[in-house]
């Protein structure tokens, strides 16, 4: 059995093989194994370089040796790293595949439900009804434009004759004003009064000649 095939879980050549789903939650459980792996060598790198610096002056042979275990720790982190980096891209291309699945099942799942739909449609079923919709609608517009049209109201009158008939009317309300101002000439007035006015008397036309006579003086001194 491969490695993969024991990391899956799969079993003999007629074994059934793991779905997405299955693939990916141990690719993740993996990610999480190394991971805490990781943590682990990390705490041992840190721990071997303080032993290496504690006994770097009092015990030479202790320092090497707690630098080599550094050394031993880090290529096991290196070789996690790129164990990490081929996983999380192995689980990502799982992810996408799983995805576009799930898509493609429900295009086809809806694909199916619009043939079924559509078994009973006829297109020129479909043209026939849509026509005979269309006629029903003129049909129904011309009722409407019948009833609403005004009937028991005679025929229809002639412009020109209706603006005669205004302009005789016209011209026999003025006849009417010019005959009312005509018989106006008749009425009586007042009679003028026959007996003379009375004269000045004697002292006032006296006075007036006195006036007259004394403007005359004036006129004669001032030249």
């Amino acid at each position: 059995m491969s490695v993969f095939g024991k990391l899956f879980g799969g079993g003999g050549k007629g074994g059934k093989g793991p779905s997405p789903q299955e693939a990916i939650q141990k690719l993740r459980e993996t990610e999480e194994m190394l991971t805490k792996k990781q943590e682990y060598l990390e705490q041992k790198i840190n721990a071997e370089l303080i032993t290496a610096k504690k006994n770097g002056t009092k015990n030479k042979r202790a320092a090497l040796q707690a630098l080599k275990r550094k050394k031993r720790y880090e290529k096991q982190l290196a070789q996690i790293d790129g164990t990490l980096s081929t996983i999380e891209f192995q689980r990502e291309a799982l992810e996408n595949a799983n995805t576009n699945t799930e898509v493609l099942k429900n295009m086809g799942f809806a694909a199916k439900a619009m043939k079924t739909a559509h078994e009973n449609m006829d297109i020129d079923k479909v043209d026939d009804l849509m026509q005979d919709i269309t006629e029903q609608q003129e049909l129904a517009q011309e009722i409407s434009d019948a009833i609403s049209r005004p009937v028991g109201f005679g025929e229809e009158c002639d412009e020109d004759e209706l603006l005669a008939e205004l302009e005789e009317l016209e011209q026999e309300e003025l006849d009417k004003n010019l005959l009312e101002i005509g018989g106006t000439e008749d009425v009586s007035l007042p009679s003028v009064p026959s007996n003379p006015l009375p004269k000045k008397p004697a002292a006032q036309k006296k006075r007036v000649e006195e006036d007259e006579d004394d403007m005359e003086e004036l006129k004669a001194w001032a030249m």
